[in-house]
């Protein structure tokens, strides 16, 4: 079979590429380097000029992934201003789109077993994702008195759960679990009840 064709110094992507096509279609553990290799149409000793294992390999996916997430959640956020209830459920749609769209990063992100503190650029990134929710939380506390608002990075993490839980169930074919509402409005509804129950929202709002 002839080797895929790629520019010069551009491997390393290739390569990232190719995991990216093997996580989704294996799964993070189900792929070698070596056929990482073979898809990218070099040999296996061309990959360790790059990356030291597979979880380098799939670490800087992961890292790719979240630079993609962290600019879309800033883009719904800002969205739906000046509202932060707005601004907060169009994040969390755009934590299902990426979720649908980018499929083989969003399980090196949150599948593989890899930590967000392998290195510090991919825990650099992950934060800034994480932060877009906690901004949000904190705006929608405003009106309540500083010591009674919840802590705005245990809501955001509150909410960020509720996102992945949907996207779990939901959101990716897992079989036998059907819902009669979408995903956008199972979680829409859910964000609702959960800022209603923390008093974060009128509760006949």
């Amino acid at each position: 079979m002839p080797k895929r064709g790629y520019h010069h110094g551009n491997l390393r992507q290739a390569l990232v590429e190719a995991a990216l096509t093997l996580i989704e279609a294996k799964g993070p553990t189900g792929f070698t380097l070596s056929e990482a290799a073979k898809q990218a149409g070099v040999t296996p000793a061309a990959v360790y000029r790059h990356f030291a294992g597979r979880e380098d390999l799939i670490a800087e996916a992961a890292r790719q992934g979240y630079v993609i997430f962290a600019e879309a959640m800033e883009h719904a956020y800002e969205s739906g201003q000046p509202s932060a209830l707005t601004s907060l459920e169009a994040a969390g749609r755009a934590y299902l789109t990426f979720a649908k769209d980018h499929a083989g990063h969003y399980i090196a992100m949150f599948e593989s077993g890899v930590s967000v503190n392998r290195t510090p650029e991919l825990a650099a990134i992950s934060g800034r994702a994480r932060a877009v929710l906690e901004h949000a939380a904190e705006a929608l506390s405003h009106h309540i008195p500083p010591d009674r608002r919840p802590p705005p990075s245990m809501v955001s993490a509150h909410i960020w759960a509720l996102s992945h839980g949907v996207v779990e169930l939901f959101a990716r074919n897992s079989p036998g679990t059907h819902s009669p509402f979408s995903p956008e409005d199972l979680l829409e509804s859910g964000i609702g009840v959960y800022l209603r129950g923390l008093g974060l929202l009128p509760r006949d709002g």
